[in-house]
């Protein structure tokens, strides 16, 4: 009897363009090793093209991750309409967990974060201004209770959202979540949404409690301003 083994079926075709697959690899290079480490041997090699090539179509390093911080930063507003449609969220980074393990927009979001860069800083103002919309629409609604600090209160949100993706190694290790990962994931609800809703509803201090932090935070703040106001300047003493 003559056996022959069955053929595996051909790879998809990868119809991307050269500078799309270049993007791409520094995206998984970036978020891997981090900018200052990544080379451009190391993304070329993950692209499959040579050094010169990556050099001929973003004339370097930099200016490729501009184009990948572009790319991560675009795509976040483009899928802004679409996330509306499912109703507003208080996780401002819901939208990008939808998506496969293709590309780590989230783990490269992290990076980006810690080393800074005037697009991701502008994405996180953008952030923050949607955090904002949402509550107000939130207090209009009766979901969330009127604010004192509204700006502030969507600023401390998205900034602790975005702090602990800057973490999630240690969110994985402490929480055994991965906030990098697809929502879908089922140990996100039970490790970090769950307990994340019960400090938004329920609160940590004593009722009346904040009354009076919030009065001694502010008058802290005030004789703090005053006195460097009234602090002699260089050129005075």
């Amino acid at each position: 009897m003559n056996m022959r083994s069955a053929k595996a079926p051909p790879a998809p075709a990868d119809d991307r363009s050269t500078p799309a697959r270049i993007r791409d690899a520094a995206l998984v290079t970036f978020a891997g090793a981090g900018f200052r480490a990544a080379t451009v041997r190391a993304i070329a090699e993950r692209a499959g093209v040579s050094p010169a090539l990556v050099i001929h179509h973003y004339g370097s390093k930099e200016r490729l991750r501009e184009a990948c911080d572009a790319f991560v930063t675009g795509f976040v507003r483009e899928r802004k309409v679409e996330a509306m449609k499912a109703g507003p969220s208080l996780d401002p980074l819901a939208l990008l967990r939808d998506e496969d393990d293709r590309l780590p927009l989230l783990a490269y979001l992290a990076r980006a974060l810690q080393d800074g860069s005037p697009a991701v800083a502008t994405l996180v103002d953008e952030m923050i201004a949607d955090a904002e919309a949402v509550l107000a629409a939130g207090v209009e609604s009766g979901l969330v209770r009127p604010l004192d600090h509204p700006r502030g209160v969507a600023a401390v949100l998205t900034l602790w959202s975005l702090g602990a993706l800057v973490l999630h190694e240690h969110a994985r290790r402490i929480l055994g979540v991965d906030l990098t990962g697809p929502m879908s994931n089922a140990t996100l609800s039970a490790g970090y949404t769950v307990p994340a809703m019960e400090i938004l509803t329920h609160g940590l201090v004593a009722p009346g409690m904040y009354e009076r932090l919030a009065t001694a935070a502010e008058a802290a703040a005030s004789a703090a301003s005053a006195a460097a106001g009234s602090a002699p300047t260089e050129e005075a003493s």
